[in-house]
C-alpha cells in the first residue's frame, strides 16, 4: 500500500510527461539531427552530416532582427505590464458578478483566431480609419502620418495579443492577497503608495514574474504581427526562421536558427528569474524591513 502511494504522483505526472515527450522532445530531436545536415533541395535533399557551421551560418545577416524581435517585445512586455496590473487589480476588488464579466472580457478575445484579431488590427490602424482622424484631430500624428506598417503597428499588435497573458498571473496573485497585510501596514502608519511598495507588489511579484515570461517569450517568436502589421522594414527573427522554412527551404539553417533562439531566450530568462525573480524580490524587502 504504502509503494502505491509513492506511486501515484509518477501516475498523475505520466500523462503530461507522455504529451510532453510526444509533442516537444521527439519533434526537438528531429529538429536537432535536421540543423547538423548539409545539401539542398536542389541537390538530391539533406544528408546528416555534422554540419556545425549552420549555426554560426543562421546568425550571418540577422543581428537586425534578433535586436528588432527584443525590442519589439521588450516594448510589448512593458506595455502590457503597465496596463495589466491595475487592470487585474481593479478586477480583483469586484465581487460578485462584475469580476467574472470583467474576466470574460479579459478571456473573450480567445474565442476568435489569433490571425483574425491581428487582420482586425490592420483595419483598425488602417489609414483611413476613425483611429487614425482622431490622432491626427489631437495632433498625436502628423496629417500625412500612419501607424500601419510602423514599429508602433507591431508593438501595439503584440502588446494586444498577449495582453490577456499578462492579466490572468496577475488576478491570480493578487486575488489570493491577504487584505489584512494592508491594513496592518496603514495600522503602522503606511501611507497607500508606501504599502503597496512593501507589502502588495512583493505578495504579487509570483504574478508578475509569470506574466512576464508568458509575454515576452512568445512576442519574441513572433512573425504574424510583423507580417500583417508592419512593413518589410519591420521583420522580426520570427519572420526570417518562417522564410527559411517555407520561401527558402533551407531546413538546416532554419533549424539551427531556432536552436540558437531557444538557447538565447533560456539564458534571457534565467538572468530575469535571477535578477527579478520572486525569492530575489522578497529577500531585498525582508533586507528593508
Amino acid at each position: 500500500m504504502t509503494i502505491r502511494r509513492r506511486l501515484i504522483p509518477y501516475w498523475l505526472l505520466a500523462p503530461g510527461a507522455l504529451w510532453l515527450i510526444v509533442f516537444f522532445v521527439v519533434p526537438m530531436g528531429f529538429m536537432a539531427q535536421q540543423a547538423l545536415e548539409s545539401g539542398s533541395l536542389l541537390t538530391g535533399g539533406f544528408t546528416f552530416t555534422w554540419e556545425w557551421s549552420n549555426f554560426p551560418d543562421s546568425l550571418s545577416g540577422n543581428s537586425e532582427q534578433i535586436v528588432r524581435s527584443f525590442y519589439y517585445a521588450g516594448a510589448a512586455t512593458i506595455l502590457a505590464l503597465l496596463i495589466s496590473y491595475p487592470l487585474a487589480y481593479a478586477i480583483a476588488q469586484q465581487s460578485g458578478r462584475w469580476r467574472l464579466l470583467l474576466l470574460f472580457a479579459v478571456i473573450a478575445p480567445f474565442f476568435t483566431t489569433y490571425l483574425i484579431r491581428t487582420i482586425a488590427w490592420k483595419t483598425i490602424l488602417a489609414d483611413q480609419s476613425p483611429v487614425i482622424d482622431v490622432l491626427q484631430y489631437v495632433h498625436l500624428l502628423p496629417d500625412d502620418g500612419r501607424v500601419l506598417a510602423t514599429s508602433g503597428a507591431v508593438i501595439a499588435g503584440l502588446t494586444y495579443n498577449f495582453l490577456p497573458f499578462m492579466i490572468l498571473p496577475i488576478y491570480a496573485s493578487i486575488e489570493r492577497l491577504d487584505l489584512r497585510l494592508i491594513e496592518a501596514a496603514k495600522d503602522l502608519y503606511s501611507s497607500s503608495t508606501q504599502a503597496f511598495l512593501r507589502v502588495t507588489l512583493p505578495l504579487t511579484a509570483p504574478g508578475i514574474v509569470a506574466g512576464v515570461l508568458l509575454t515576452f517569450i512568445p512576442a519574441f517568436g513572433d512573425y504574424v504581427n510583423a507580417t500583417i502589421l508592419g512593413g518589410t522594414h519591420q521583420n522580426m527573427i520570427g519572420n526570417k526562421i518562417q522564410s527559411l522554412f517555407l520561401v527558402e527551404r533551407d531546413y538546416p539553417e532554419a533549424a539551427a536558427l531556432s536552436f540558437l533562439m531557444m538557447a538565447l531566450i533560456l539564458a534571457v530568462v534565467v538572468v530575469y528569474i535571477r535578477l527579478a525573480g520572486t525569492e530575489a524580490f522578497m529577500g531585498e524587502e525582508e533586507e528593508r524591513a
